[in-house]
Protein backbone atom coordinates (compact mmCIF):
# COMPACT_ATOMS: atom_id res chain seq x y z
CA UNK A 1 0.00 0.00 0.00
CA UNK A 2 1.47 3.36 -0.97
CA UNK A 3 1.58 6.13 1.62
CA UNK A 4 -1.19 8.01 -0.19
CA UNK A 5 -3.41 4.91 -0.31
CA UNK A 6 -2.65 4.16 3.33
CA UNK A 7 -3.49 7.72 4.36
CA UNK A 8 -6.76 7.68 2.43
CA UNK A 9 -7.64 4.25 3.85
CA UNK A 10 -6.94 5.44 7.41
CA UNK A 11 -9.10 8.53 6.89
CA UNK A 12 -11.97 6.41 5.61
CA UNK A 13 -11.67 4.11 8.63
CA UNK A 14 -11.61 7.09 10.99
CA UNK A 15 -14.74 8.49 9.37
CA UNK A 16 -16.37 5.05 9.52
CA UNK A 17 -15.70 4.96 13.26
CA UNK A 18 -16.60 8.55 14.14
CA UNK A 19 -18.91 9.80 11.37
CA UNK A 20 -21.73 12.16 12.33
CA UNK A 21 -24.53 10.04 10.83
CA UNK A 22 -25.09 6.37 10.13
CA UNK A 23 -25.16 7.05 6.39
CA UNK A 24 -21.83 8.85 6.55
CA UNK A 25 -20.30 5.96 8.51
CA UNK A 26 -21.69 3.40 6.03
CA UNK A 27 -20.37 5.38 3.06
CA UNK A 28 -16.91 5.67 4.65
CA UNK A 29 -16.83 1.93 5.36
CA UNK A 30 -17.83 1.22 1.75
CA UNK A 31 -15.06 3.55 0.50
CA UNK A 32 -12.51 1.75 2.69
CA UNK A 33 -13.73 -1.59 1.29
CA UNK A 34 -13.29 -0.27 -2.27
CA UNK A 35 -9.73 0.84 -1.52
CA UNK A 36 -8.93 -2.58 -0.05
CA UNK A 37 -10.53 -4.34 -3.01
CA UNK A 38 -8.43 -2.20 -5.36
CA UNK A 39 -5.36 -3.62 -3.66
CA UNK A 40 -6.66 -7.18 -3.86
CA UNK A 41 -7.38 -7.41 -0.13
CA UNK A 42 -10.43 -7.86 2.00
CA UNK A 43 -11.34 -5.04 4.36
CA UNK A 44 -10.26 -7.08 7.41
CA UNK A 45 -6.94 -7.99 5.79
CA UNK A 46 -6.28 -4.34 4.92
CA UNK A 47 -7.07 -3.29 8.50
CA UNK A 48 -4.73 -5.98 9.81
CA UNK A 49 -2.04 -4.69 7.43
CA UNK A 50 -2.35 -1.22 8.96
CA UNK A 51 -1.19 -2.54 12.29
CA UNK A 52 2.13 -3.55 10.73
CA UNK A 53 5.07 -1.17 10.34
CA UNK A 54 4.53 2.02 8.36
CA UNK A 55 6.34 2.08 5.01
CA UNK A 56 9.61 3.91 4.79
CA UNK A 57 10.12 7.13 2.86
CA UNK A 58 11.17 5.04 -0.18
CA UNK A 59 8.26 2.67 -0.59
CA UNK A 60 8.40 -0.13 -3.12
CA UNK A 61 6.19 0.37 -6.18
CA UNK A 62 2.55 -0.49 -5.55
CA UNK A 63 1.38 -3.89 -6.63
CA UNK A 64 -1.91 -4.11 -8.42
CA UNK A 65 -3.82 -7.32 -8.83
CA UNK A 66 -3.57 -8.50 -12.43
CA UNK A 67 -7.27 -9.39 -12.69
CA UNK A 68 -8.55 -5.82 -12.28
CA UNK A 69 -6.50 -3.29 -14.26
CA UNK A 70 -7.71 0.26 -13.94
CA UNK A 71 -9.14 1.83 -17.03
CA UNK A 72 -8.35 5.51 -17.49
CA UNK A 73 -11.21 7.94 -17.70
CA UNK A 74 -12.41 8.96 -21.15
CA UNK A 75 -11.44 12.57 -20.55
CA UNK A 76 -7.89 11.47 -19.70
CA UNK A 77 -7.42 9.85 -23.11
CA UNK A 78 -5.53 11.85 -25.71
CA UNK A 79 -7.84 13.28 -28.34
CA UNK A 80 -7.49 12.46 -31.98
CA UNK A 81 -5.84 15.20 -33.99
CA UNK A 82 -8.23 17.45 -35.85
CA UNK A 83 -8.54 16.38 -39.47
CA UNK A 84 -8.99 19.42 -41.72
CA UNK A 85 -12.02 19.33 -44.00
CA UNK A 86 -11.44 19.70 -47.70
CA UNK A 87 -13.31 21.86 -50.19
CA UNK A 88 -14.53 18.70 -51.92
CA UNK A 89 -15.97 17.44 -48.64
CA UNK A 90 -17.73 20.77 -48.06
CA UNK A 91 -19.20 20.61 -51.57
CA UNK A 92 -20.33 17.02 -51.02
CA UNK A 93 -21.99 17.99 -47.73
CA UNK A 94 -23.68 20.97 -49.35
CA UNK A 95 -24.93 18.81 -52.23
CA UNK A 96 -26.34 16.28 -49.72
CA UNK A 97 -28.07 19.07 -47.81
CA UNK A 98 -29.55 20.56 -50.98
CA UNK A 99 -30.76 17.13 -52.12
CA UNK A 100 -32.37 16.56 -48.73
CA UNK A 101 -34.07 19.97 -48.88
CA UNK A 102 -35.38 19.20 -52.39
CA UNK A 103 -36.78 15.84 -51.25
CA UNK A 104 -38.37 17.44 -48.20
CA UNK A 105 -39.93 20.23 -50.33
CA UNK A 106 -41.25 17.72 -52.89
CA UNK A 107 -42.74 15.60 -50.12
CA UNK A 108 -44.36 18.66 -48.53
CA UNK A 109 -45.75 19.77 -51.89
CA UNK A 110 -47.20 16.32 -52.54
CA UNK A 111 -48.79 16.35 -49.10
CA UNK A 112 -50.26 19.82 -49.73
CA UNK A 113 -51.69 18.66 -53.07
CA UNK A 114 -53.30 15.62 -51.43
CA UNK A 115 -54.78 17.76 -48.66
CA UNK A 116 -56.07 20.30 -51.19
CA UNK A 117 -57.67 17.52 -53.26
CA UNK A 118 -59.34 16.16 -50.12
CA UNK A 119 -60.60 19.64 -49.25
CA UNK A 120 -61.96 20.16 -52.79
CA UNK A 121 -63.73 16.79 -52.71
CA UNK A 122 -65.28 17.61 -49.35
CA UNK A 123 -66.38 21.06 -50.60
CA UNK A 124 -67.93 19.51 -53.74
CA UNK A 125 -69.78 16.99 -51.59
CA UNK A 126 -71.10 19.76 -49.36
CA UNK A 127 -72.18 21.85 -52.39
CA UNK A 128 -74.03 18.86 -53.87
CA UNK A 129 -75.80 18.22 -50.56
CA UNK A 130 -76.74 21.90 -50.28
CA UNK A 131 -78.02 21.93 -53.88
CA UNK A 132 -80.23 18.93 -53.08
CA UNK A 133 -81.60 20.68 -49.98
CA UNK A 134 -82.23 23.81 -52.07
CA UNK A 135 -84.17 21.79 -54.69
CA UNK A 136 -86.25 20.13 -51.98
CA UNK A 137 -87.00 23.52 -50.42
CA UNK A 138 -87.95 25.01 -53.79
CA UNK A 139 -90.25 22.05 -54.50
CA UNK A 140 -91.89 22.43 -51.08
CA UNK A 141 -92.44 26.16 -51.73
CA UNK A 142 -93.98 25.43 -55.15
CA UNK A 143 -96.40 22.91 -53.64
CA UNK A 144 -97.53 25.44 -51.05
CA UNK A 145 -98.28 28.10 -53.63
CA UNK A 146 -100.12 25.78 -56.05
CA UNK A 147 -103.96 25.54 -55.41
Amino acid sequence: MTPAERDRFEKCLALAARGATAGERDAARAAAARIAAGLGLTLDAAIAGLRGPRPSADPEPPRRPPQSPRRPFAWAQPKEPVKPITVEELRRQKAETEAWKKRAAASAELKRKRERAEQEAYAAEQRAAQAERDREWAAAQARRKAP
